[in-house]
């Protein structure tokens, strides 16, 4: 984008005026700091300007803003957009990174900014012998993971992150700073637990963490030619296994020299008992293919990493799905589906306290899935459109042992994605939430829900 361009020209105007109502920093092309604040994934997709809000009032602002000059808004915590959903051309993105707050209040509530990133928040719950289920990743915001649900390492144990909320500070699309809980605006906290960015600009999230000092977490590393019954083995442990335990198998590709093709069983024992979590892993070490292990005492925050990314450029075709009973002939065809597509394979053992909680309680559907059924094919960036039909096509073979799609592993936000995310029921509650808190739909670059009066 040159800064002599119409386009950038009328950007510059605008983020001028916004500046005079802002506190935090707004950043027109051309500016210091413009490039990296922007981070697009190509050039056409960076957004016309960006809004560093430092404050819930700077959010007011930049809502009136674009409601005002009907200018498109995009918002952004920690940046793992994968649908690219925080660029704008047209518009602003709305960066909320630097509200990062981390308050340790009474009773282990803690509350969060929220634009913190999990590896910060993990690393400062563990000074007060707490910890909060969250992502994978250190880097991955508060905000976007909670809304969308948030599958951690405790899941088994603590539920979602979503379930550990228990109040949220939002900027409504009419510009007002409200608080949703399940005494006040309960209808919006219901949506905003898995219903995403849809319904407001959430400021600051106050959740219920857990006493954790330690864990006990690795890889479990096998070598087996058939993955079936290493799957069938795995399933049967879980199925018994104790809510401490959680675990997530992930066959990968050689990604070159330094990154082998590896089958493992990642473990995460959330609990510093030494003696329960021997006993919980024991039965996993004796599986069909076992190698070694490398599972260790560790502070929950070493368990948060970022994975390295491929150095060659790939494409990417993705699929998720909820598995209500992981049987025999699912794994059969999940094992003959993979051995076809070759990429990575992750499965997320659910159940326990993500079964606990009851279907309409939150805006997060299939709590009744026994495993998270994960896909990533990775093709040459010149792949024809054949290629990626004919991962769909194999795709389809593992469908119908499936429910649903987790928002938050998906990039798509048409109306196929959409409707994969949602049980019919859920949606159309969300669709009247939105109509009720967001009717002009300001909040259109994300997922979305349109808007339906009832």
């Amino acid at each position: 984008m040159s800064i002599d361009d119409p386009l950038t020209a009328i950007s510059s105007r605008a983020a001028h005026a916004l500046k005079g109502r802002f506190v935090g920093t707004v950043l027109a092309p051309g500016d210091d700091g413009y490039d990296s604040a922007s981070v697009p994934l190509s050039p056409a997709g960076r957004p016309g300007f960006v809004a560093r809000a430092e404050t819930p009032t700077d959010v007011v602002e930049a809502i009136r803003f674009a409601r005002e000059e009907r200018v498109p808004i995009s918002v952004r915590s920690g940046g793992h957009s994968a649908g690219q959903w925080d660029t704008a051309p047209d518009g602003f993105l709305l960066d909320l990174s630097g509200m990062n707050t981390i308050e340790v209040l009474s009773d282990g509530l803690v509350r969060l900014g929220t634009g913190a990133v999990w590896g910060d928040v993990a690393r400062a719950l563990k000074n007060h012998g707490l910890a909060l289920t969250s992502g994978d990743t250190t880097s991955v915001g508060v905000g976007g993971l909670t809304l969308g649900g948030g599958i951690g390492w405790m899941v088994r144990k603590y539920g979602l992150a979503l379930d550990n909320l228990v109040q949220a500070e939002v900027v409504t699309a009419a510009g007002e700073i409200v608080t949703a809980s399940p005494f006040e605006q309960s209808e919006l906290f219901w949506a905003l637990r898995g219903g995403g960015g849809n319904f407001g600009v959430v400021t600051h999230f106050t959740f219920r963490a857990h006493p954790l000092t330690t864990v006990h977490a690795g890889p479990i590393n096998y070598h087996v030619e058939d993955l079936a019954p290493l799957l069938r083995g795995w399933r049967d442990v879980m199925r018994s296994a104790p809510e401490e335990l959680n675990t997530t198998f992930l066959a990968v590709p050689s990604f070159g020299p330094e990154m082998p093709a590896s089958t493992q069983i990642l473990v995460c024992f959330a609990d510093s008992d030494e003696a329960a979590a021997e006993a919980a892993v024991e039965p996993l070490r004796r599986l069909l293919g076992a190698r070694d292990a490398d599972i260790r005492e560790k502070d929950y925050v070493d368990v948060l990493e970022d994975p390295k990314p491929a150095e060659a450029p790939l494409t990417i075709v993705a699929n998720n799905g909820f598995a209500p009973d992981f049987s025999d002939d699912a794994i059969d065809v999940i094992a003959r589906v993979q051995r076809e597509l070759g990429g990575v394979l992750m499965i997320r053992s659910l159940r326990g306290a993500f079964n606990r909680v009851s279907a309409d309680e939150t805006a997060f559907g299939f709590r009744d899935s026994e495993m998270l059924v994960i896909s990533a094919a990775f093709l040459p960036p010149d792949a024809p459109a054949s290629a990626t039909d004919w991962v769909r096509t194999l795709w389809a073979e593992v469908s119908p042992f499936l429910t649903g799609s987790y928002g938050n592993f998906l990039s798509g936000s048409d109306e196929h994605a959409i409707a994969a995310m949602f049980p019919p029921a859920t949606r159309a509650r969300l669709a009247a939430a939105k109509h009720r808190y967001d009717p002009q739909n300001l909040f259109s670059q994300n997922q979305n829900i349109a808007p339906v009066s009832t």
